[in-house]
């Protein structure tokens, strides 16, 4: 059985030259989406306390979410950067969530298979960050964070999997990816993760 997603297209050139070039804009962003994935792990414990075979590896996910944005936190006070008040709107997340079902069970698998996708997409990008900066302790830290996040991109599909059938759920993921890839292409190029 097959846990790790291929994406439908690959970040661009022009992202990474962008991020490289504005890291310090990357970094807020960056923290506030570890914010976020930290956030949402524990959404899923707190609307899916019934599900208890997936919420002790839920927990330990937003555990670590936290722990890297603390991480990300002490970088950017390393270098001098604020962190905002407020997290500003993801579209790319937006447009994600707008294809999620409304049943209960539909939207259960949705947003597993959506958590994956956006974990995934994640570990593509650090591992491009990883490959193209310089610094030695970022590239370090941006290594471990593509190895963290494909790892988390695989463990949203084999939990999705402990409640529904591998062919309703490999049939969604191949929609929900074809969407991401419509939704990625659709983005301005900008020091964002997303």
């Amino acid at each position: 059985m097959k846990y790790r997603i291929d994406l439908k297209i690959s970040s661009s050139n022009d992202w990474i030259n962008t991020v490289i070039a504005n890291f310090d804009l990357f970094l807020i962003d960056h923290a506030n989406c570890e914010r976020k994935a930290s956030a949402m792990a524990m959404s899923f414990v707190a609307k899916y306390a019934n599900r208890q075979e997936i919420l002790s590896e839920l927990i330990d996910i937003g555990i670590e979410e936290l722990e890297h944005f603390k991480e990300v936190y002490q970088i950017m006070e390393s270098r001098g950067i604020m962190l905002p008040n407020e997290i500003g709107q993801d579209f790319y997340i937006n447009r994600l969530i707008e294809i999620c079902r409304s049943g209960r069970d539909e939207r259960f698998m949705d947003r597993l298979l959506l958590a994956s996708l956006v974990e995934t997409r994640g570990a593509e990008r650090f591992k491009l960050v990883y490959e193209n900066i310089n610094e030695v302790d970022l590239k370090s830290f941006y290594r471990k964070l593509w190895a963290s996040e494909a790892r988390h991109g695989e463990v949203f599909v084999r939990m999705c999997l402990n409640f529904f059938d591998e062919k309703s759920v490999y049939k969604r993921l191949g929609e929900m990816i074809e969407f991401e890839g419509q939704i990625l292409e659709s983005l301005p190029i900008k020091a964002a993760l997303h």
